[in-house]
């Protein structure tokens, strides 16, 4: 299975940014779909449409704590792996894309009126915005630092 086309396709079936990158890859890091896409929802728009970190990052970075953590706190080895790796990551997204920030990406400030309800999808919707690319990146991006055998 292609990940990477599983992510776009999520994202083109209405899932968010977020829901997208960590749905392509949940079941290989031991998540079931259901719960990624609800741990994961209130991500996408850059965390909550407040164009913050960008949601398809924030769904990268939540598979990098999927796949390292031992869920033990106070665990500053594994803390700083998870770091290390997250890092590494967000500096290769942001050499490619200019930014990590939702708002930056999109060329937009944070919605003043309404910003809480979603855009609707809609053929411009696509057209104008970089979020396919943004989940394809952080897709390929899992692929190469996250599924290394």
């Amino acid at each position: 299975m292609d990940r990477v086309q599983k992510a776009i396709e999520l994202f083109q079936s209405g899932y968010n940014c977020s829901q997208s990158v960590i749905g392509a890859f949940c079941d290989e890091f031991g998540m079931d779909f259901d719960t990624a896409m609800k741990v994961s929802e209130g991500f996408g728009g850059g965390m909550g449409r407040m164009r913050l970190t960008c949601g398809a990052v924030s769904g990268m970075f939540m598979l990098v704590g999927l796949k390292y953590s031992k869920a033990q706190g106070g665990d500053t080895e594994t803390r700083t792996k998870i770091y290390e790796t997250v890092q590494k990551m967000a500096n290769e997204f942001e050499k490619t894309n200019g930014s990590i920030v939702c708002g930056d990406l999109l060329g937009m400030n944070r919605p003043k009126d309404n910003g809480a309800v979603p855009t609707p999808r809609t053929e411009g919707f696509y057209k104008k915005r970089p979020c396919i690319g943004c989940v394809e990146d952080c897709a390929s991006l899992v692929e190469k630092y996250l599924l290394i055998k």
